[in-house]
Parts: structure tokens; sequence; C-alpha cells
């Protein structure tokens, strides 16, 4: 499998190279050269395994090539083994058509452990075979942070910098990050945004010279293997509940969009999907273009699902490479015209294949909590900021009551104890593994919105 730059000018690259890439040299992000298909009876066959092992099915064509390739399925099932349900991404029904895909089974309580404990030892089992150290830079609206912290420390030849918007977190968010004690670990909290943040993480991967000589690489979901190890689960949940053979759709909350692509990935891949909802809070960028066709940035408010504070959705560049039929140059205009006016418009056909298979719907902070005690009042179940979010726009999208839709609970209810607390009076309880976590003693470092402040850091602190 060769994977090809969404603004076409960085070279094409095999999957170990990528994974250790993370941004392309050119600013784009990496794409397959071609997307692997199943047909009906392979998907369906899926049902009869367990997520590891349908894991391996999925990503096989992904890292063929790869010294991952023969060790994928052991690999897996080691990323696997630490998360605390069998089914690892069990379904939960509530109605005749719609469930919810619990995400928050893994180590840090969120659906980004799906992605990164694999992706923790993919890196581990690639430099090891080539030798040398990396630098592991990477922003976060919340949950990243600590799932890669917890995918990656300890690791004798990798050094994590986790960069934190300053009081922009929820504090189980943040001290999940910030009480992990290893030495390869640093956590920083910016003063700023999580667009700051990315916007730095980008910054410093644009510095060709710095990225050679720290050797760094990316876990945010610019980061194509992030998206590949997230494609799982939507072919996993929409097996359990009938498909290919059953209609379904996707409620998905969304910042960044990385979450919601791997869902595209999955569709392009041969899985039947009528729609894909995303869910957008206050900061509703996202769901302003679908309405509207134009990408334009405002302000980012601070919300109860401060994962979702976003206003520049990275991964929507790798939707737009689709619906331009991969025209890298339209891409690259596009995106150059973002950076300097923080807006564009997305040409007529492109946006009507877009449009096609999404739909944006928006939820603030008091219907929030409004869809959060509705679902406790009727199920006695405690849902997340985000999950609400998504929860209320599936509902809201006005789908065919036939399909079954499928929306992704993105994290554990005990992330966000102010905000349940708030909406259903009820104080989700933490895990038994982390029933301690506000006794931990917290590291990080605050810095100031500055580049050179921040490449500073990390040079000092880099392992030799």
């Amino acid at each position: 499998m060769r994977y090809v730059s969404t603004r076409g000018r960085a070279p094409v690259l095999g999957f170990d190279d990528v994974l250790l890439a993370g941004l392309a040299t050119d600013g784009g992000l990496y794409v397959p050269e071609a997307w692997p298909r199943f047909g009906a009876t392979e998907i369906a066959a899926l049902a009869r395994l367990s997520y590891p092992a349908l894991a391996a099915k999925i990503i096989a064509p992904f890292v063929a090539g790869s010294v991952l390739e023969r060790e994928l399925p052991a690999l897996l099932t080691k990323a696997y083994s630490t998360f605390n349900h069998t089914a690892v991404a069990p379904l939960v029904q509530l109605d005749a058509n719609d469930w919810l895909v619990e995400l928050f089974h893994g180590p840090t309580l969120a659906f980004k452990d799906y992605a990164l404990q694999v992706v923790g030892l993919m890196f581990e089992r690639v430099i090891a075979a080539r030798g040398g150290r990396m630098t592991i830079v990477g922003a976060t609206s919340g949950d990243t942070g600590s799932a890669a912290i917890e995918a990656c420390r300890g690791r004798a030849n990798i050094d994590v910098f986790i960069l934190h918007p300053a009081g922009r977190t929820s504090e189980v968010q943040r001290r999940q990050m910030t009480t992990v004690d290893a030495a390869n670990v640093h956590n920083i909290a910016i003063a700023g945004t999580f667009d700051d943040c990315q916007d730095l993480v980008k910054a410093m991967f644009a510095d060709l010279k710095l990225r050679q000589e720290l050797n760094l690489s990316a876990v945010n979901s610019i980061n194509w293997a992030r998206i590949m190890a997230q494609i799982v689960y939507y072919f996993w949940s929409a097996v359990q509940v009938g498909a290919p053979h059953r209609p379904v759709a996707f409620a998905v909350p969304t910042g960044n969009f990385g979450n919601v692509f791997a869902g595209y990935g999955a569709s392009r891949m041969g899985l039947p999907v009528a729609k894909f909802v995303v869910g957008s809070n206050s900061n509703d960028i996202l769901t302003r273009y679908f309405e509207t066709a134009a990408m334009t940035t405002e302000g980012v408010a601070p919300t109860l699902s401060p994962s979702m504070d976003i206003q520049v959705s990275s991964n929507f560049e790798r939707l737009l490479f689709e619906a331009y039929d991969r025209d890298a140059a339209a891409v690259t205009r596009l995106m150059e015209q973002f950076k300097q006016s923080g807006r564009y418009t997305v040409a007529d056909s492109a946006h009507r294949a877009i449009a096609g298979q999404f739909v944006g719907r928006r939820l603030d902070d008091v219907g929030t909590k409004r869809t959060m005690a509705d679902i406790y009042a009727a199920t006695g179940l405690l849902i997340d900021p985000h999950t609400a979010v998504g929860l209320h726009a599936g509902r809201a999208a006005g789908l065919d009551p036939d399909i079954a839709r499928l929306t992704l609970a993105t994290a554990h209810p005990a992330k966000f104890p102010d905000a349940v607390i708030a909406a259903t009076g009820v104080r989700p309880e933490l895990p038994p593994q982390l029933a301690d976590l506000f006794n931990r003693t917290e590291r990080f470092t605050p810095l100031a919105n500055d580049l050179d402040a921040l490449k500073r850091f990390v040079r000092e602190r880099i392992t030799p």
C-alpha cells in the first residue's frame, strides 16, 4: 500500500514512512493511493469475529509491505488486551433503531484509545526496526493527549510532548495527562485555544530542518494511522446490527473531523452507510459549512463539550481531496485561501458530493444538558456532553426511521463530572484504575503561544 498527500507535492510513501512522518512535507495529509474494497459477503462474515480479529482484517490492506504486516494480529490482540470490556466496543440499544457505540472502555476512557493503543505499539516496532529515536509532538483538546501519553509512556525510543489549551479541558482530562510520572512524557499548557495548539504543532512540522533534527512524528488525527485504526469500529458496530444487509447511519460528535472521516473511509471500503450526521456544539463551523458550502472561522467559545471547541477541522482536507476527485492543486488553493482569510467556498459539484453523505446539526450547552437529562430519565444511562451532542444530532437529522442509527459515545461520563452533575444531579464514578486521580501530583509547564519558545522547550528536553 502506498500513500499520497492531499496537496500533491510530497513523496509517495509506504505505510511505515507515513506512520513516522505524520504530516506530509508539503503540509498536506496522507491518504491511501487507492481504497481497499470489501464485498458484501466479506463484510457480513466480520460479524463472527472478535474486535481484535476484525481489526486485523480491516487494517491488513493498509499495512501491506510494512514490517508490521506479519505480526499485525498479535499486535492488535496486545493493544486491546487492556480494555475493560470483553466486547472492546459494546453497543447499547436505546430504542428499536437507536444505538450507542460505547467507545470509552480503553485505559483513558475515550475513543482515542481505540487508535492510539495500536499506534503506540506500531511506533515502537517500526522505530526498533530502523534504530534511533523519535519525538512525538501533539495537540489535544482533551482526549488525544491522555490517550497518546498512555500509549507511549515509558517507551525507550520515544519522547512525547503534548500541548493542551490552558484552562480549556475538563479537570479529569487535564489530570489524566499531567499526573503520568514518566521521564519521556512532557505536558505543556499553552495560553490559547486548541486551534492555537494545533497551529504550533503544524508550524513545527513545517520547519523541515527541525523536523529532521528531532525526528518528529504526530499522534493527532493528521497521522493516517489514527484514521486507519478508527475505521475498525465503524465496521464492527455496523455488522453487529445487521450490515451490510440492513442500512445504517452514524451520528458522530465532531471537532477535528478525524473520527467521522474514518467512517467515510469505511464507506469507501464497501460498508453501506446511508448518512453521516456530524454533531457540533456552539463552535459550529462544520454545521455552518454543510448549510452554506462555505468554511468560515469564527471565535472559539468554551462549552460543556471542550473536545469540540474547535474552528479548524484539519481532517476535512482529506474529504475535500476526495470530493474534488483527488485534485491536489484545487485542495492546495483552498487551504491557502483558508490560511490567508479564514474562509473558502467549495465548488458546487464537490459540495453536492459531500452533502450527499453528510449532514450537520448543532446543539448549545442548554440543549446538551437537556439531552443528558432526558437520556438519564428515560434509560438510567449517564452520557458525557460530547455523546449528548452526537445523539441529539442523529435524532434531529430527519433520517428514515427504519435505518439503524449508531451514535458514537466518545467518552466516559466520569471525564466530565461537572457537566453530568449539572444535567442530571448524579456524580459519575471514575473506574477503579482512576479512583485516586485527584490525589496524584500534576506535572506540566505553562508556555505562551510562541513557536520559538516551544521549539526551545522541546530541544532542551529530548533524550539524546
